[in-house]
Formats: C-alpha cells, structure tokens, sequence
C-alpha cells in the first residue's frame, strides 16, 4: 500500500460524530453532515458510512462507540421513531456527549426527556438557523477536542489518490446555510404551533434599511443613513434589544420574510419604512409589526421639508419605544445627534456609507467626505467622531499613512469631538479603538472600552474591541465570553466570529477556530483577510494542501501573496515559497511584517524571524496584537528575543 493512501485510510478511520436521524429527516440530515463537513468535522451518517457487506446494526453500534459525539436531529419524527430511541440510549449509557438539535416543537417522550437530561441543547425555532448552525459547529467542535500539530514535523507526502481527495474536498457547497434555512422554514408551516423552549423577548426590535422610493433612486445612503440612526438611538434605550446595523442590513436585496428575519436576529418586533425625497421634500413611511402576528403596532407618513429629519427620527424612536412599552431612563429618550447644516449632514450620510464599503479607496473617500463636512459645520461632534474612527480603521486595515501622521490626525479629531459634546456616548468606544489598535495602550483601552460597556451594554463593537483586547493580553476565555456577548447583540456581523476565532486559535481550540472563521466566510464570502486566517488555522491542523487552497482564493493582494508563501513552506516547496516570499518582502514588507515572519518562523530561520517582528513592531504592523500564543510562532516562543519584545509591547509574558 502507498504511504499517502495508508495516510488516507488512517483519517477515514478517524472518530467522527454520529448523525442521529429520523428518515422522514434525511434530506435535512444530509444537509447539516454536508454544512458540518465542509467546516473541516468528520461525520459518521447511515447508511452513507455503512460499508458494504456490513451488518447494518453492528455498523451502528459500532460508530456510536467510537464517536466522539451525537448530534441528534430532533422532531416530532425522531420523537416517534425507535431506531432514534435506540440509538439515544447506547450513546447515553456510553456517556457520549450528545447534542439535541432540535428543529421543531414536536413534545418529548418519556425515554428521550430521561436519556436527554444532561445533553447540550440546540433549540432552531427559538434562535433562527443561521444562529443554530453556528452553535452546532461549535459544539461539535468543542467535543471532536482537536489538538495542535507538531509544526516543526513535516506531514507525510500524500499519494495521487489522497491529493485527489484532498482536493476535492476544498470545493464550497455555495449556500449550504441559506438552503437549511429555506427547508426549514417551509417544513415548520406544516408543524404544529407550540411554544418554543426560549422566548423571544416582547421588547425586541430589529431596524430594517428603509426602503429608497426617489425617482432616480439615488437616495439610497439617505435612507440607509437614517435607518442607522433609529437603530443608534434606540440601542441607547437600556431595556430594548436592537441587533446592530451589520445584522439589520445583512439581509438588504436578498429574497427573505420578514418572519425569517425575525427568527435569525432574535427580535419580536421588525421596524421598516421607505423614503422618498424630492429637492427639498421628503415623505417617509415608517411601521413597526409584531412578527408573529403580523400586528402593525404602530404606523406613521411624514410630509416634511429635509431640515426636519431630526424632528422626524426622534419622532419615530419615541414611537417605537411607547409601542413596546419600554421605559426610558430618567424618563428621555436618546436625541438624533444633528448639525444645522444641511449640506453636512448629507456629506457625513456619504461619508459613512463609503466607509462601510470596507476598501481603501473608499475609506479614503470617506474621509475626504467628512473632512468638507466639517468645514461646512466645523461644530458637528458626531462628525469629528466618525472622522476619528474611520481613521482609526483605515490604518488598522491598510496602514497608508505613517503611524505619527495618523496618529496626530486621530487625536486632533477626538479633542474636536470632545470639546463639542464631553458626554457623547460613542467617545468611549472610539478612545478604546484608538488606544488599542493604534496606541497599543492595553490598560487605559481596557478602561474606556469598560465604560463603554456600562454605558451602552447593547453597544456590539464595544463587546467586540473588548475580546480582541483580551486576546491580544492572553485572557483567551474572558475573549471567548466578549466575542459571544458581541454575537448575541449582532449575530450576522462577521468580525464578532473572526474574533471568537483569534481566541480559540490561539488557546489551541483549532477546530473551533476553524469553524468560527467559515461562518465569517459564509456571511461575507469576498472579504479580505478570512482567507488566510482560515488558511492559517487549517496549517496549524496539519491540513496543509487545503491550507493552500484557502491562500489561493484570498483576495487581498498582499495576504494572498504572504500566505501562498507560508503555505507552500509547510508542504515543502522551498522554491516556490522563494519567489512569493521574495515578491512579498518587495510590494509588502511595511504592513506584512508580522507574517513574513511567520514563514521565517516555519523555515526555522529565528534571525529572520525577529529581524521582521521588529521591523512590524516599529510600523505597529497588522497581526503584532495578535502575537501571544499563535501556533505558527511557536518555535519562536523560547528564544530571549520573543519575551523581550513582549516586554517592548507591555505584554504579559
């Protein structure tokens, strides 16, 4: 037998989690084995695993003894089926972790509530299936407990066969997660209404983009500005849960109820409206529905000149808010935040949703926005304050500006800001922004990123900065607790998994990093950056010919070329990992210090290695944050020079 075809029947053999399933369930079963499979966890499904000639109960029994876990497709089909029962039971007395995933609101028999008791529960109805794929990737990977590779052993040379397989198996099932999704939806119709495990909360509001209704419909940034800015006042209200504006828009131009909406963000309520401006006219729509009803709680029109647009949201949140009946602290609700002048307010809508386009040119752009903005009103605070941020952003992402320059543009913004408006309640996230990524000021980041929490406890981005800090300083757990608290407040914001997955990578949870980084895949496909982080986390799992793969379809230029070169290393092609190396140190090296270090670091070259975390160290380069207990630097780790530079950065050693 050849070696890479003994390796491959070695890793077929490899325990995997059993798919327990009702028949009648089979389409959706498969659907899950294929949406867990491509997250990189083996799954162990009849009769698709049972090989032939084999008894078929013996099969059974035996994968349930050498699994690592039991997912259990719940519903009122399972429920009925003994095959189910039975296969509940031996997990159960083999004291196998068992995950219910449960897909509709069918009753328990006696037998199933004994032998589920103690399991992990995965309720579908009550959170939505987006958020319950996240959850059940997740959990399986918690109980398949992956283990770093050793790094400095290189795998084995797979045969044509295994490379074949490896290869096919780096192919995306494009909309696996929409697809579960949509049978879902349509199989609960026909399900009997019961309550569901976990109840939605009555005071619960997901802000929908309002809709541009203009003729020439190119007032898309004034209707999207505007449903932002119900979404920030309201999430100021400290009884209300508003899912932020990355969740809210996720599911702009896709073809989806509102009910699906409701279900995937976790709200009661949804609050939608179009906008329609002519010159200097508007007329916006606006209407708050209870989902499950299909109640409109609240309806309104306004016929308004442009320079009442405040008057008009402060309108709107008051109506939202006495239509839940929520109470306000001392009794005031949040203002909108406005300048004066017209003509700013419309080149800081501009300016924002520049910004949210996520590239260089556009940052730039929105800049340049916001700078003739505040000529215009040089008193506009929330204007300085989003000036401060976009910068802030721009050098964490693309480092176009020497670190002095920016740095001096950032704090010159923030004392505008602060000067207008001392108690504007987004200071303290941005301050923490700076001071983090920009500053490298751990302990005064710590501190305002805290107060920003105990001001706005539903502010997302708060929560999120909060569990890259922590990462950064090593307190990978309390990283883990932010990034979740970050997705529960915004499930369908990509960042919030990234960062879930930069704790767990680097606490040596690697198949949950891996399946953190794919559900940010799966949410924005063509982002820069997922890429290689997911490339990275599959190197660190010895997956190194997928690694590749991943490399390859990175978009960004300068992570697509460093990352070729460090996975080209890890499978051996020292020539071909040369001349990307070589290109990338050329068009690259001031913000890509910090991985081409990493090559380095896999060639077991620690002069290098060092010579290009100092040189990453002095620009503040991307990834230096992230530098405590990353597996690709692990043989860095005992050499004097990697705890001097954690003493330079003021970092635990």
């Amino acid at each position: 037998m050849a070696e890479g075809d003994s390796d491959e029947k070695a890793r077929s053999n490899a325990p995997a989690v059993f798919i327990s399933y009702a028949s009648r369930d089979a389409a959706i079963a498969s659907s899950i084995v294929d949406h867990l499979e491509r997250h990189g966890l083996r799954c162990w499904l009849s009769p698709r695993d049972v090989k032939p000639g084999a008894q078929y109960a013996d099969a059974i029994v035996a994968a349930i003894n050498e699994a690592t876990g039991v997912v259990l497709l719940l519903s009122q089909d399972a429920v009925a089926s003994s095959h189910v029962g039975r296969e509940v039971e031996r997990a159960a007395s083999k004291r196998k972790p068992i995950i219910a995933f449960r897909i509709d609101p069918a009753p328990l028999n006696r037998a199933l509530e004994y032998f589920l008791s103690e399991s992990h529960w995965i309720d579908v109805p009550a959170i939505g299936m987006a958020a319950a794929l996240a959850k059940l990737t997740e959990a399986v990977g918690q109980a398949e407990a992956a283990k770093p590779v050793d790094l400095a052993k290189p795998l084995p040379r797979l045969g044509r066969k295994a490379k074949l397989v490896a290869a096919a198996a780096t192919v995306i099932a494009v909309g696996v997660a929409v697809a579960l999704g949509v049978h879902f939806w349509s199989q609960s119709r026909n399900v009997a209404q019961a309550p569901a495990a976990v109840a939605t909360s009555d005071k619960s509001v997901a802000v929908l983009p309002f809709v541009d209704m203009s003729e020439k419909k190119d007032q898309e940034y004034f209707s999207d500005g505007l449903s932002e800015e119900l979404i920030d006042m309201l999430t100021k209200v400290p009884e209300l849960k508003v899912p932020a504006r990355t969740s809210c828009f996720y599911f702009k131009g896709k073809q989806t109820t509102i009910a699906e909406i409701a279900k995937a963000l976790g709200v009661t309520h949804v609050l939608e409206g179009s906008v329609r401006k002519s010159g200097n006219t508007l007329r916006i729509t606006a209407q708050l529905i209870r989902v499950d009803t299909g109640y409109h709680v609240w309806s309104q029109t306004y016929d308004r000149k442009v320079d009442d647009i405040f008057q008009i949201q402060d309108e709107i949140a008051k109506s939202v808010v006495n239509g839940l009946k929520v109470s306000v602290l001392g009794g005031t609700l949040p203002r909108a935040t406005p300048t004066p002048n017209h003509d700013a307010y419309m080149l800081y809508l501009q300016a924002k949703e520049l910004h949210y386009r996520g590239t260089l040119d556009d940052s730039r752009k929105s800049i340049e926005y916001l700078q003739k903005a505040l000529k215009l009103d040089p008193d506009f605070s929330q204007g300085w304050l989003t000036l401060a941020s976009v910068l802030a952003s721009e050098y964490n992402l693309f480092n176009p500006v020497p670190h002095d320059q920016t740095r001096e543009l950032i704090y010159s913004a923030l004392d505008h800001a602060r000067k207008l408006e001392p108690s504007l309640l987004p200071i303290h996230v941005v301050m923490g922004r700076v001071l983090y990524e920009v500053d490298w000021s751990w302990q005064a980041a710590d501190a305002e990123l805290k107060q920003a929490i105990a001001l706005e406890p539903g502010n997302a981005e708060a929560h999120r900065l909060a569990g890259y800090l922590a990462t950064t300083n090593g307190r990978f757990d309390e990283a883990v607790e932010q990034s979740e608290k970050a997705i529960e407040l915004d499930p369908l914001q990509p960042w919030n998994y990234i960062g879930r997955g930069y704790a767990a990578y680097r606490s040596g949870r690697l198949a949950q990093a891996e399946a953190n980084y794919r559900t940010a895949l799966d949410l924005a496909p063509g982002s820069g950056k997922f890429h290689s982080l997911l490339g990275t986390a599959l190197i660190a799992r010895g997956q190194r010919d997928s690694a590749l793969a991943e490399m390859e379809k990175e978009p960004s230029p300068r992570f697509h070329q460093v990352g070729v070169a460090l996975a080209l290393e890890m499978l051996g092609r020292r020539d071909e990992s040369d001349k990307e190396l070589r290109a990338a140190e050329q068009n690259f090296g001031d913000e890509m210090g910090y991985m081409i270090a990493m090559v380095y670091a896999a060639r077991r070259d620690p002069d290098r290695a060092f010579a290009w975390l100092d040189r990453a160290f002095h620009a503040y380069g991307d990834g230096m944050t992230w530098i405590k207990g990353d597996p690709l630097l692990a043989s860095l780790v005992s050499d004097p020079r990697y705890k001097a530079l954690l003493q330079k950065m003021r970092l635990p050693e």
